[in-house]
């Protein structure tokens, strides 16, 4: 979406926009918005100063998204929950301290209000039976809505660096949650710390390194290409070098981020963890990775506005079947290893998988990652099982653009795809009986 101009606006050289970005220090809302009224409908004011929005803003009747992100706002807008097609709704960064019923649009998909200072939610949150896409990270809370068990469509939520003391059981019900992040609150503070002081990796000293070109930037840190200048006659060894950024991100903490890979350890489909940087002049934390061959892309592209919380591949995107079956073993092999590492990925994506093409995959991105106690069978079991259904996703997304081997094996693998994405969260497989039925498809 391009950002527009207020003297654009105002001349009505913006008369049938659909889209529209204003990001130039508003303080009121402009009047001259309703002029697109029969036509608008995503509106981001993101990055401005406003404090609120007019009451008749379901004037904008076809308003479907709205960003108000960057903004000083105290509390949800109420007339929002007036606004007849509004789905998604994006206050991330404002300082949001309430949030009432009225404020809810009664066809509620998408709902941001990522860094806000919101203790409470209000019960009604759990009677949008649309709500898909949760995202709480960075608030005050301490329990959600007990009627949010009913959101029976609710796939993602997001309550990491919260204050909860326990996570309700009703959680674990939910029969479409499959990406779940929750590191930084008080009930799993002794066992973050303790992964925090382990490291199974070696120290890497700042000054041992010549930092080269970006290789990508995301929201909790920079990757350069690095080399590391080793001394007694050792060759120079290329890597990458991720540089942890110290704010909150929609997922969580960059520092459990950073603990997560720690702690991940050494896998044929992950990212190899080489050491933990110290010496930064700035105290910047970072990690050392093994340089990825520029062989292996993404497999996918994140979620759009109007997917929510699916992946979006290039319309000709096929895959071999070994190719795929190669691709969904290995990401499944790699969520068995984390989980009994204790480890929930929280983002089992495809959009964080980068493939070779060749069948070779390998998991990344741990901003969504949180702990839990392999101890407790019956907890780990109920973790695994969200984390389940996420894989679930992105099979039925490989199936489908898989060139079949035959009628009985495509039709083996839908039946893991609908098992692994089963409402009855109880009977869905582990990564262990995922990987043995793979294994006979391949």
């Amino acid at each position: 979406m391009t950002t527009a101009t207020l003297d654009q606006l105002r001349a009505g050289q913006l008369a049938g926009a659909r889209q529209l970005k204003l990001a130039c220090g508003l303080t009121e809302f402009p009047r001259e918005i309703f002029d697109l009224a029969d036509t608008l409908e995503v509106l981001d004011l993101s990055g401005n100063a406003l404090t609120s929005l007019p009451d008749d803003l379901p004037r904008l009747k076809r308003l479907r998204i709205l960003f108000v992100s960057q903004n000083p706002f105290t509390e949800l807008p109420p007339m929002l929950g007036e606004c007849a097609s509004l789905s998604m709704v994006g206050f991330k960064s404002n300082r949001i301290r309430h949030v009432s019923a009225s404020a809810l649009p009664p066809l509620l998909r998408w709902l941001i209000l990522t860094d806000n200072d919101i203790d409470t939610l209000p019960r009604e949150l759990g009677e949008r039976p649309h709500l898909q896409k949760l995202m709480l990270a960075g608030n005050r809370l301490r329990a959600l809505p007990e009627s949010m068990r009913a959101c029976s469509k609710l796939e993602l939520l997001r309550i990491s660096a919260n204050q909860f003391d326990a996570l309700p059981d009703w959680l674990f019900e939910l029969p479409r949650l499959s990406w779940l992040a929750y590191a930084g609150n008080p009930f799993n503070a002794a066992r973050e710390q303790a992964a925090a002081l382990r490291s199974t990796v070696p120290d890497i000293d700042w000054h041992e390194l010549a930092l080269g070109q970006v290789l990508g930037e995301g929201a909790s840190g920079v990757i350069h290409r690095a080399t590391r200048l080793l001394k007694d006659g050792h060759p120079a060894q290329a890597l990458a070098v991720k540089l942890f950024k110290g704010a909150l991100t929609s997922d969580g903490l960059p520092g459990m981020e950073m603990t997560a890979c720690l702690q991940a350890g050494q896998h044929g489909n992950l990212i190899a963890v080489l050491g933990r940087i110290t010496g930064h002049p700035l105290g910047e934390p970072g990690l050392a990775m093994a340089l990825i061959d520029p062989a292996f892309g993404n497999l996918a592209g994140p979620p759009s506005l109007d997917s929510c919380t699916r992946d979006v591949y290039a319309d000709d995107v096929r895959f071999d079947w070994a190719v795929a079956l190669g691709v969904a073993r290995g990401i499944a092999s790699a969520a068995q290893h984390l989980h009994r590492r204790g480890i929930m990925h929280g983002d089992l994506y495809a959009h964080n998988i980068l493939h070779d093409g060749a069948g070779h995959a390998l998991l990344g991105d741990f901003g969504g990652a949180s702990f839990h106690d392999v101890g407790d069978q019956a907890t780990a079991g109920a973790f695994e099982r969200i984390e389940v259904r996420a894989f679930g996703c992105l099979l039925e997304e490989l199936a489908q653009r898989a060139i079949a081997a035959s009628a009985a094996r495509t039709a083996a693998l839908e039946a893991l795809v609908q098992d692994c994405m089963g409402e009855n969260v109880k009977a869905r497989p582990s990564f262990d009986e995922i990987i043995g039925r793979l294994d006979v498809l391949i």
